[in-house]
């Protein structure tokens, strides 16, 4: 290994679906000399998408890794999926890195992705790059894109290159702004960029402005560059065409020589402690410190085994070295340490803070895993990303009987690689539900699974996840006493419940005084209560906002028991529900409906049949629009299949959770009176 942390750049192509970030992933390889000749997507050939679903579809379905070497630079790549069903690879794969360059379609422009992913990187402080691919292209308008990206995500966004000769190459506007360029000038993008660049630090201002840019050394220019981009102050705009390779050379220097290294970019959020109690701890890239790194992707390969990719933030893995998984008590040996290229695993004898690497074969790594070679570091971790809710359901069997284990752990595998596939069971029901992003998220995940581990699913819409809750104050009572002949049950309880705000879960509070319910069965009544949040009360479904407080109660010195008081604790609630005007809750999505705007009065005349609410439209260049609304789950469970008749197939919607709300009255009462809870024995 002959390069340093300062020396490494890590950066992420992330964007809308269909903005060439994979074609630019394979050019970048090639320009920097680490594959020969580029790949193409519609052939199948390219470094990232590897995987045989990938290949047969034509677009990422994962995040891939691959990196090139330049004189003073290792540049790690990774190419993230663009559409929507596939946003849980590409906000792990932003964990990783110091910058997010963002790719924009020259010919589409500004697309809804793109506003997500400029979002989310803000959101998680990296160093953002907008890189406007494919101006070769006929028929564009790069000068009005460029006032578009500037509008859409304020001024701060400049281009440090601008096309040339139609598009057939760039002309440099930070490093010598010298030439001509298809619209605007070299030398006034560069007098822009210094002017915003030098005005984030005052010692920098203040000799710009005393003796000009020429009192500037190539270090202050750098120091305040690299600040800047850190800050958000600035946003650089970069052309390229990844197909002809105009700009990609370019593109290679930038990351050389002004984006920011695992020293510079702003410090990686981790925290030491669980819940209220967790602070924040400063990880920093030292190589002699003691190793702390996060587990950002996982993949369960059928003939390598489990694979777990790693971002090193301070100390340095070594092979052979020893390292544990969270708060584990046994460490594991790091027997290979890998690098990745696409499917290829390079073997390398260690890794610095700042660089990506991997290990094989140890089960207990798992997503978002902090792996470390101290005690000193248990508790240790990232602060959790905000990935989209998985609210498109599917519940799933097998379709040939004795494969139930084989499904499970197969499921199970499946989970670990993507944060936004869940797997539930319901155990009530015995219905195992996988959820994702959206019906094509679910079906790639199935294909995979049958792929991968030859298990074969049928599936069927599963129930809604309705809540219960009240929505007024009550009281509730219970008496539990048994006589059987023998030793006797006893026990009594009285409570209060009452309605908690939206989202705020569940309080049980003690306040029973004087000892009328010894300390030791008050864990029983929780128990008792508990048990129906579970199951619910008004239509089998669980129930949440509600605090519960016990404040009086009877004991036996003989006759009581936890069991007595699990018992009158659960029913004293159910007393109390009865009374406190119990609602049924509904989930509400946040829909996002993208469809060329001719079938928009058809769109949204079916939305409002839903229940739906209409917050607003965006415009995409291209004649398309995005339609965003609140809409409830259950209107939304198969509207991939009318979404497709509406619009000929050429309308996408991505859903992600948002609240619940009362289900209207009528609803309600269907669904309270099919439910047949079992009868309660005293």
């Amino acid at each position: 290994m002959s390069y340093r942390t300062e020396e490494i750049r890590n950066v992420a192509l992330a964007g809308h679906a269909g903005a060439g970030k994979t074609t630019l992933f394979e050019a970048l390889l090639h320009a920097g000399g680490t594959i020969q000749t580029a790949g193409a997507v519609e052939r199948g050939t390219t470094v990232s998408d590897f995987d045989p679903l990938e290949r047969a579809r034509g677009h990422s379905i994962d995040a891939a890794i691959a990196s090139v070497d330049l004189p003073g630079c290792h540049l790690n790549l990774i190419d993230t999926p663009g559409y929507a069903e596939f946003r849980g690879p590409t906000l792990s794969a932003l964990t990783a890195v110091e910058t997010c360059a963002v790719v924009v379609n020259a010919v589409t422009g500004i697309e809804h992705g793109t506003r997500r992913l400029m979002h989310y990187a803000k959101q998680r402080r990296l160093a953002r790059l907008l890189v406007i691919n494919r101006i070769d292209a006929e028929g564009i308008d790069l000068e009005r894109l460029v006032e578009d990206l500037r509008a859409e995500f304020g001024a701060e966004c400049l281009p440090i290159n601008l096309p040339a000769q139609g598009g057939a190459g760039v002309a440099d506007c930070f490093f010598s702004p010298a030439g001509t360029s298809d619209f605007s000038t070299p030398a006034i993008a560069h007098q822009r960029i210094i002017d915003q660049v030098v005005e984030i630090n005052e010692q920098v201002m203040d000799r710009y402005l005393d003796a000009g840019e020429s009192a500037l050394s190539g270090e202050d220019l750098h120091m305040a560059f690299e600040q800047c981009l850190r800050e958000g102050h600035l946003v650089p705009i970069c052309f390229v065409s990844a197909r002809t390779g105009a700009g990609v050379k370019e593109l290679l220097r930038l990351a050389e020589r002004l984006l920011p290294n695992p020293c510079e970019g702003n410090p990686p959020p981790f925290m030491r402690g669980s819940g209220k109690d967790a602070v924040p701890i400063a990880a920093t890239p030292d190589p002699a410190k003691h190793v702390i790194a996060d587990v950002f992707k996982i993949v369960n390969d059928p003939f390598v085994g489990k694979l777990s990719v790693f971002r090193i933030y301070q100390g340095t893995v070594r092979r052979d070295s020893q390292l544990y998984v969270d708060d584990g008590r046994k460490p594991f040996k790091v027997g290979h340490l890998f690098r990745l290229k696409g499917k290829e695993h390079i073997e390398i004898e260690q890794a610095l803070p700042g660089d990506i690497a991997a290990v094989a074969k140890v089960e207990e790594i798992h997503f978002d895993a902090v792996l470390h070679d101290s005690h000193d570091e248990d508790s240790t971790h990232l602060a959790p990303l905000d990935f989209p809710q998985p609210m498109f359901g599917l519940a799933v069997e097998p379709a040939h009987k004795g494969q139930e284990q084989k499904l499970a752990t197969a499921l199970a595998r499946l989970g670990e690689e993507d944060p936004c596939f869940r797997v539930e069971h319901n155990k009530e029901l015995n219905e195992t539900v996988v959820r994702g992003l959206s019906d094509l998220h679910l079906k790639l995940m199935l294909e995979r699974m049958q792929e991968r581990y030859g298990v074969e699913v049928k599936t069927r819409p599963p129930r809604i996840a309705y809540r219960e809750t009240v929505s007024a104050r009550a009281e509730g009572h219970h008496r539990h006493k048994k006589q059987t002949g023998g030793a006797g049950q006893f026990g009594e309880v009285f409570l209060r419940i009452e309605p908690l705000p939206r989202g705020a879960g569940f309080e049980f509070v003690d306040e029973v005084k004087g000892g009328t319910i010894p300390n030791q069965f008050i864990p029983a009544v929780e128990k008792g209560v508990r048990q129906v949040l579970e199951h619910g009360a008004l239509a089998g479904y669980q129930m949440q906002d509600v605090r519960v407080i016990v404040y009086d109660g009877k004991s036996h010195p003989v006759d009581s028991k936890e069991v007595a008081f699990v018992s009158a604790g659960r029913k004293a609630f159910l007393d109390a529900i009865g009374k406190a005007r119990p609602q049924l809750l509904e989930p509400i999505v946040n829909l996002e409906v993208s469809v060329p705007d001719a079938h928009m009065g058809d769109v949204t005349g079916g939305l409002a049949a839903k229940r739906a609410r209409i917050n607003g439209t965006d415009t995409l260049r291209g004649g398309g629009l995005v339609i965003k609304a609140q809409v409830p789950l259950a209107e939304v469970v198969d509207y991939q299949t009318e979404l497709k008749s509406m619009t000929g197939g050429r309308g996408r919607y991505a859903i992600e959770f948002s609240h619940y709300e009362p289900v209207p009255p009528q609803l309600q009462k269907q669904l309270a009176e099919a439910y047949r809870p079992k009868p309660e024995e005293d």
